[in-house]
């Protein structure tokens, strides 16, 4: 056995490995740099640990303050990073390879703490309102609720992204209060255990949120129930071996795949050599099949182009590609890496020789392929490989076989049918990109595809400058696809929080509805008292605390003056004949004014804790205000979310949706919204 220091599972609370087992090694020169620990894990005190330990601790928090926490671990890990950049360098990856998996694993943190501060509400239960009416008389209504499942998330993860793909799957489901159990790939699980050392040595994690396994998952599926969630992201094969799991089946336990597919890029039809996107088509090609060593699921597998051009493309990238410099990272000059295993190069290998069986060899390793750097020859390097199908219409071939490495294959399309259906026969890919000028190719393509792809990536050169590229997920939109895929969906902003809390339909009064979502429904019980909603402070307000005002009967001087003001003159306000012809039948009042002529009703004047309106949602005209018509306006203390953040005077604060219903002298809603406020704690008083 090396002087490799072995790794270590994180259990319970406790790190638990002493004795070395399986040895890994270095991609670069093939040297052991870590070992496997030989002791066997018991998961069911694993599993018991997450449900009772990390949940409570987990729900003794709410999503604004597991927001907070993702934020400062982002952060706490950025500090630390240049630790693991040294350790990455023995994946084969380059520092901007690693730069993806480091940095954007904090970022994806940031993400996450960024959403939760934005649309979480400051306790453990999201209503998805509104509310519906379920009878005639308004006692009866129903709404639907999110609240954490209780079980416990298990995380299976691949070993192309050992930081990123653990943090972007911890993330949301961190912040919706599930404790999770990591299993990282074990060719990269060094950095996974580096980076959930230092997540642990933070000490911000609550306790029993997060467990890190090495090596096998031994019978950990076989004890997981209905609560609990299971993701995945790898091979094909083995997620279906994992879907099929009978305990899996039995239990009903959620499964989300997110697997290696055969991404394509086409190059529209009407983007000649001359054009900037043809440039474009081929810079995206060849950074996909090099980043990362071409070992990314979103990569580019597929470069399917006009056959009047295919020549054009395969001269291009053949130039561009033996111009990359491969060898050691650390080597000056180098732009790829290795392969991450051994056991990948060897894969790669392999497929690669099944892919020669229905194409052509354009460019590989007997085109002056020599890696650089000391002990290279030990690495687990491949070259930059070319192929054109033969006949891409033919089964088998690029469309079903995946060389998970810096291999892409070219195809040939007559026209943009053609191309559609070509891009349709990986049978289901996480992302596909469109790279043309001309949007009416966008619009005829998009839809046409988008049933078979997670992600449609279009290129033109309005957008390169600032593309993230073909194979960047980001926190904010859906990572998945359907069918080779896996059929499941991560990241997506919130939608991938929801992934991780239930969904329940609630039924009964509005008031009861407000006390289970402490959010405001209307037709719920009030709260009226001689104080101005206005002049309380933060901590005091009570959800349902409501202001009735007085009247305003509006004049035909008021829309006059509207008018002049606004410079709003549009015919329904001011021309008699015309209005009088018009649906409504008479002039009407502006609807911005008859929001003002409500702020003007509902607002306390006097200096106070409400700091500033930021911002109107939901805002509806319901039916028109005519000259003569009076209005009223209800102020209801709608929601409150404590953020945790400070004024611009450092005084603490919090967000108040304020709940507005303004109504005529028939006592019909005439306007309906929301506003969002800022309003001072008295803490700030101190």
């Amino acid at each position: 056995m090396s002087n490799a220091p072995t790794l270590q599972s994180f259990i319970a609370g406790r790190w638990i490995g002493e004795h070395g087992a399986a040895s890994l090694r270095s991609a670069v020169n093939g040297q052991g740099i870590a070992h496997t620990h030989d002791e066997p894990l018991d998961f069911n005190e694993a599993l018991e640990h997450a449900r009772r330990q990390g949940r409570d601790s987990l729900l003794a928090l709410d999503f604004q303050q597991r927001a907070a926490c993702l934020k400062a671990l982002g952060n706490y890990l950025l500090e630390r990073k240049e630790l693991l950049y040294s350790l990455s360098h023995h994946s084969g990856a380059t520092r901007t390879d690693s730069w993806i998996d480091i940095e954007g694993g904090a970022g994806t943190l940031f993400a996450y703490a960024s959403i939760g501060r934005r649309e979480l509400p400051s306790g453990n239960l999201l209503h998805e309102g509104p509310a519906m009416p379920l009878g005639k008389l308004g006692s009866f209504v129903g709404s639907h609720i999110l609240v954490p499942r209780g079980g416990v998330a298990v995380h299976i993860n691949a070993f192309n992204f050992p930081i990123w793909g653990m943090l972007e799957k911890f993330a949301p489901s961190f912040l919706a209060g599930m404790p999770c159990i990591v299993k990282p790939a074990t060719a990269t699980s060094y950095l996974a255990e580096a980076t959930v050392r230092l997540m642990h040595e933070s000490g911000l994690l609550p306790a029993g949120s997060l467990q890190l396994i090495i090596g096998s998952t031994g019978d950990l599926l076989d004890r997981l129930q209905g609560q609990d969630v299971l993701t995945f992201t790898g091979s094909a094969d083995t997620a279906a071996k994992l879907r099929v799991n009978p305990n899996l089946i039995r239990q009903c336990v959620p499964f989300n795949a997110e697997a290696d597919s055969l991404n394509c890029a086409i190059l529209a039809p009407e983007v000649t050599p001359d054009d900037p996107e043809f440039e474009l088509f081929i810079k995206e090609v060849a950074r996909e099949m090099t980043v990362k060593a071409g070992q990314k699921c979103t990569a580019i597998r597929r470069a399917i182009v006009p056959a009047r051009h295919i020549d054009a493309v395969a001269q291009q990238l053949h130039a561009r590609l033996s111009k990359v410099v491969v060898g050691d990272p650390s080597v000056e000059g180098v732009k790829m890496g290795a392969l991450a295993s051994h056991a990948q190069q060897a894969d790669v290998t392999e497929r690669l020789q099944l892919l020669l069986a229905s194409s052509e060899l354009l460019l590989g390793a007997a085109d002056g392929f020599a890696p650089r750097g000391e002990g290279v020859a030990e690495g687990a390097f491949f070259a930059p490989t070319l192929l054109r199908s033969r006949n891409p219409h033919a089964e088998g071939g690029a469309h079903d076989i995946e060389a998970f490495g810096p291999v892409s294959t070219l195809m040939a399309y007559e026209d943009l049918d053609e191309a559609i259906a070509l891009a349709a026969r990986g049978k289901g890919s996480l992302v596909a990109s469109l790279i043309t000028k001309d949007p009416q190719v966008a619009a005829k393509v998009v839809p046409a595809a988008a049933a078979l792809h997670g992600r449609l990536h279009i290129l033109d050169r309005e957008s390169a400058a600032e593309s993230t590229g073909h194979g960047s997920p980001l926190p904010q939109l859906k990572h998945g696809g359907p069918g080779r895929a896996g059929g499941g969906e991560e990241l997506g902003g919130l939608r991938a929080v929801k992934h991780y809390l239930h969904r329940s339909a609630v039924q009964g009064s509005p008031s009861m509805l407000m006390a289970v979502t402490g959010e405001y429904v209307r037709g719920a019980r009030l709260i009226e008292t001689e104080v101005h909603p206005f002049r309380r402070y933060f901590d005091d307000l009570q959800i349902g605390e409501s202001l009735l005002t007085h009247r305003r009967t509006v004049t035909e001087a008021d829309l006059v003056n509207f008018g002049c003001l606004s410079g709003d003159h549009f015919y329904m306000h001011f021309d008699e004949i015309a209005a009088r012809q018009s649906q409504f039948g008479k002039r009407i009042a502006h609807g911005y004014f008859v929001l003002s002529a409500a702020a003007g009703l509902f607002v306390s004047p006097a200096e106070g804790p409400v700091l500033a309106n930021y911002g109107l949602d939901t805002l509806r005209f319901i039916n028109p205000v005519g000259i003569g018509d009076t209005i009223r306006a209800r102020l209801t203390c709608k929601r409150k979310i404590d953020q945790g953040k400070l004024s611009a005077r450092d005084e603490p604060q919090g967000v108040v949706a304020w709940d507005v219903e303004v109504t005529n002298q028939h006592d019909e809603l005439v306007a309906s919204y929301d506003i969002l406020t800022l309003v001072l704690k008295r803490s700030s008083l101190a």
